[in-house]
Parts: C-alpha cells; structure tokens; sequence
C-alpha cells in the first residue's frame, strides 16, 4: 500500500499484495520476507512459470503520475538522506532532509576527489538539530583529515581555522524522526583554500551521518554511514526527480518506557533459549541497540544481566538448535568479551578482535561451536505487540515453549581469574542476542554478604535493648 507503517499481528486472514509501478507476477522470481537490518530471509515462496493470473480489479490499466515537487532530488546513503535543489543566480538552495536522531548530523557537499567518494579535501556543510540550544544548524565545513577538528586541521567548521561561514540557513525542521534543514550557499566564495567553486556541471558530491560532539560540532562518524560510491549532481539542472517518498511515509513513534532490566546474581545453573525480543520495550531498549526480532532467554528472563565469580564453575544448558542448514533456527551458545557477538559469520581478522571464554573450539585451526542442542522458542500465543505489555511478567503469559525433539546441550564454564569484569553471552551466528554477564571475586560477593550480616547484628543488637528499655519501664 506504499507505507513503511509497522504491520499489526495477522492470523488467519488473506493478505493482498499490490506490486509496484509496472511490474506483474510474471516479472519476478519469487516472493521472501526479509530483514533488511540483518539481511536474513524469514520466509519465501517461488512463483511458478506457468500460472495463468488475471489483473486486479481495477487495475487492467497501467497509469502514471507526475511527481507534486518542482525541486530536483536524490537520494544517498540507501534512501536514509535526501538532497533536494534549486540554482538561484548566484546561489544554490539545498534542502537537506536525513532520517538520523538528535544528537546526530548529515554531513553532504562536494567530493576531495573528481570521480570519487573522498572525504580528504571534501567542502560540506553539516545540519542537523542542537538540542542543547534548541537551534538547528547549517555550518561549513572543510575536512583536511580525517579526524576531529583540533583548531587547526580535521574535519573543522571554517570559522574554526580561519575562514568564514558562507551558508545562510533558511529553515529547520524534525518530524518523525526526520531533521530538514534548508540553506543557500554561493556557486563561487572568496574562500579558495576551504570552499570550493560549484561547477556548472556534473560533480562528484558525498555525504555522512555521525554524532555531534559537545561543542555542537561533527564528531567521527560509523564505516557504513559514509558515501562509498561516486555520486555526481548537476546543480544548475532541472527535473531531476530520483527520491521515493519512503523516508516520510514513517509515522511519528510515541516514547515508550522500556521493561525493568532481569538480574541474576545467585545462580550456578542456566537455562538459555530463544525467545521474541519484546519489540520497542524489550531488547533494543534495554541494550540500546538494534534487535532482529528474537534474543536468549536464560532462566525463562528476556536477557538477564547475570553475575559470576572468579574461580567457580557455572553450567549452561542450551536448547538454541543445533541445524546449521537452518539458520534461523541454529543459534550456539558462547561466551565471549564482544557486546555484539556471531563469532562465526566473521572473518579471521575479526574474529582476532574477540576473546572467547566458553563455547567455542578449534579443529585443524578452524573455529567451531560446542553448546547448541535441540531447537526450544519461546513463542507468541497472540499477534499483539510486546508494546502493548507493561511488565515483562504479563508479556511472558502470553507465551508458550516449543522444543524440536533431541537432547539441549551443556556448556560448563570455570570463570579463570583473569577473566574482565565485563563479558557477554551470544549466539554464534548470529549479532545482538545476549547480554552481559558481570564477573567479581569471591570475596568481593562475600565481602557485600559480611556486609549484610554486620548491618543485621547491628539491628538486632539496638531492637533488644529497646526491647530491654520498655520492660525496665
């Protein structure tokens, strides 16, 4: 239906599809429900060659239609950024419109480099929102190295080093997650050295997203959030219409109040399985990064922060399948100091950037996963979504255990002393499962015990002499 709107729970309804534009059921291959986050294939059906469909009602013709803006567009960094434009005499307004949070900015301006995506030598301007002074900003930039501007060369405003701010900023705006900031800046300045001249042709632009720093300013910004690919823009061009209308078609997302993080902290035996991830209260707010729709569940808790001591030995018995063939069934269990985890689907210069404790073994050099067993999930008996549960407690009811047949697998851990403080428990092929695991020493723990007792003599000894006070009363 042309929306990116969050589906609703669907069982046992026909769903309809409308394929987009011109293409038929006779264009395409097959049909899959995928994660693009992930890119994992949940689901597919192949379309056989011979079938005999008529058109849907109603659309017997095929009709086109003319895009509403007047404004040239293009879209960079898979659709998150749009860049809109309009030659005016001597200067060009840009609309800048980026999918990104508030503390965060786009970068987006002309290439270090004709012909390539260079961010050395590269002349942008950066927008974005200062929630600290409620401002939206338009400032330019000139990136002399790839670093954080030190007053004298990095990626610094050019009032920083000496030069000025050529852009004026028109308007700003945030709507659903959306910042649009629109600016003119001149086709030529006085600033040879840290503007460069917009030519009146085809030039190789690039563009960013990172976080803004403390002062307000871009801070480095992720690998994938950078332009790799030579995009080239005519400026004094007209009717240049290659945007979608997906970066608006989502909805505002109320802020919602996450579930109360699980602790375990008296344990010496696990339990890990699959279950859901519980949607925008679950996983993703409690570790503040993104799920893909199912995490462990150790001891029947949606990721528990769990505590351990040096020197004692803990067991975890796992049912995360043990079916490599299926992979969204086949999820081993380790222990490593990686907040992200799937060991397996790195190559070797970064599995070398992880520590494995438990879990994981060598044959012939090769690494391979110990702890797997049978397939159990946790599985919805509903189609509502986990938002709409207060606690996890209420949210758990609405669940039922599913277990393939064979045997859960057990990994025995003895947690060495030189262990950080800091580990995780994952899944091995897959990122963003588990959740940390907090090693102590053992006198620390018995230490807080000590504690405790000495507080409870100390009670007990002040109630028995006021005990003794009221009787010589």
């Amino acid at each position: 239906m042309d929306s990116l709107e969050r589906l609703r729970g669907y069982q046992g309804e026909d769903i309809e599809i409308v394929l987009p534009g011109n293409l038929t059921v006779y264009d395409i291959h097959w049909f899959a429900v995928w994660c693009v986050e992930y890119r994992h294939n949940f689901g597919h059906v192949l379309i056989p060659r011979d079938l005999d469909v008529p058109p849907a009602l109603g659309q017997t013709k095929i009709t086109t239609s003319t895009p509403k803006t007047v404004n040239n567009c293009k879209e960079m960094l898979e659709g998150r950024v749009q860049v809109m434009w309009q030659l005016m005499g001597e200067d060009v307004q840009i609309q800048i419109s980026g999918r990104i949070r508030e503390d965060q900015y786009v970068a987006f301006g002309l290439s270090g480099r004709e012909g390539q995506a260079e961010m050395i030598g590269g002349d942008v301007v950066v927008i974005g929102y200062n929630n600290r002074t409620g401002n939206f900003i338009a400032e330019d930039y000139y990136m002399s190295d790839i670093a954080q501007c030190d007053g004298k060369k990095g990626v610094c405003p050019d009032k920083r080093v000496g030069g000025r701010n050529d852009v004026v900023l028109v308007r700003g705006e945030r709507k659903n997650g959306i910042t649009t900031v629109t600016y003119t800046r001149p086709l030529r300045t006085n600033e040879p050295v840290k503007d460069r001249m917009i030519p009146e042709r085809e030039t190789s632009v690039i563009a960013a997203i990172g976080l803004l720093n403390a002062r307000g300013e871009a801070n480095a910004h992720e690998k994938l959030d950078k332009t790799d690919e030579d995009i080239r823009i005519d400026f004094t061009s007209s009717n240049v219409h290659e945007c979608t209308n997906s970066l608006y078609n989502i909805p505002d997302t109320p802020e919602i109040e996450p579930w109360k993080a699980a602790v375990i902290t008296d344990k010496d035996t696990f339990t890990a399985k699959i279950g859901p991830a519980g949607s925008n209260k679950g996983y993703s707010r409690i570790t503040g990064t993104p799920s893909w729709g199912i995490a462990w569940y150790i001891n029947d808790l949606l990721i528990p922060e769990i505590t351990v001591e040096r020197g004692r030995t803990y067991t975890f018995i796992v049912e995360g399948g043990n079916d490599p063939v299926n992979p969204a069934k086949y999820h081993p269990f380790y222990i490593t100091d990686s907040s992200e985890g799937g060991f397996g689907q790195k190559n070797e210069a970064q599995q070398m950037e992880q520590k494995v404790f438990a879990g994981v073994k060598h044959n012939s050099g090769y690494p391979y996963p110990t702890a797997a067993g049978r397939y159990c999930e946790w599985t919805r008996t509903t189609v509502d979504s986990a938002d709409n549960y207060d606690t996890f407690e209420s949210f758990f009811q609405t669940l039922e255990l599913k277990c393939d047949k064979g045997e859960p697998a057990k990994l025995v851990w003895t947690v060495e002393e030189d262990t950080p403080d800091l580990v995780y428990y994952q899944c091995y092929t897959h990122n963003h499962l588990g959740w940390k695991i907090n090693v102590v020493d053992a006198n620390q723990s018995q230490g807080n015990i000590n504690s405790i007792n000495h507080v409870l003599s100390v009670f007990t000894t002040f109630a028995t002499f006021i005990a003794l006070l009221l009787f010589l009363r």
